[in-house]
């Protein structure tokens, strides 16, 4: 099963990592949903929660204050300028 790599961080702290099936997050142009194979993207997020569905957890969400979205190769990079880890979605 392929999946991706996704590393969150703050801008003053470690948030998340690990291996998922799925990210969401509202970009500063619409929402953005990654999927595994999904094709080389930077994008400047909006306010709001990320949605991440892990391999081996439960769906959880992210509220974040803005920050950078990049994918390349299933590697999922995630910098916000906020970020808080909210309970399952």
């Amino acid at each position: 099963m392929a999946e991706l790599q996704v590393e969150i961080v703050a801008a003053d702290h470690f948030v998340w990592s690990g291996p998922a099936k799925l990210v969401k997050a509202r970009s500063v142009d619409g929402e953005i949903g990654v999927l595994p194979g999904h094709v080389p993207m930077l994008s400047v997020l909006a306010a709001g929660d990320l949605e991440i569905e892990p391999i081996s957890e439960s769906r959880f969400s992210v509220q974040i204050d803005g920050g950078f979205f990049s994918v390349d190769s299933d590697r999922v990079v995630i910098v916000a300028d906020n970020a808080v880890l909210n309970n399952a979605a």
